[in-house]
């Protein structure tokens, strides 16, 4: 007999118990979309967009976006309709759930994070805390 430190059981799932719908890390607005394969479109030499989050703001954290040209060992890889979205493996928790869209206005132009997770923000929108 080996010296096995872990324990396993299989059982078969039965027909009357529901197996949950897990929801994706980051869903896509048909204008996100758009957008990040525009963006991607004019920087072939990129895999991607990450996403990211960082400490700053009055409120505690802040969304980061830049252009990635690999996949990181522990990020999450999003791609819905040809637009290929990485989430960094620090803000994977602060993310999961959320819809990612993109709105133009007169003034200006930006992606907007529609996120369940969120219990407070700054008054000019730019940090969050969960």
């Amino acid at each position: 007999m080996s010296g096995s430190i872990v324990r396993a059981t299989v059982r078969a799932v039965t027909a009357r118990r529901k197996l949950l719908v897990t929801r994706a890390p980051l869903t896509l607005t048909p204008l996100a979309v758009t957008k990040v394969k525009q963006l991607l479109k004019e920087k072939p030499e990129c895999l991607g967009l990450k996403i990211g989050v960082r400490t700053r703001g009055c409120n505690g954290l802040s969304y980061t976006l830049e252009y990635t040209k690999e996949k990181g060992e522990f990020d999450e890889e999003v791609v819905q309709d040809g637009a290929r979205v990485f989430i960094e493996k620090k803000a994977q928790l602060t993310i999961l759930g959320t819809e990612m869209d993109y709105v133009e206005s007169k003034l200006s132009s930006e992606f907007i994070f529609h996120n369940p997770n969120i219990t407070g923000t700054c008054g000019c929108g730019e940090s969050f805390h969960v």
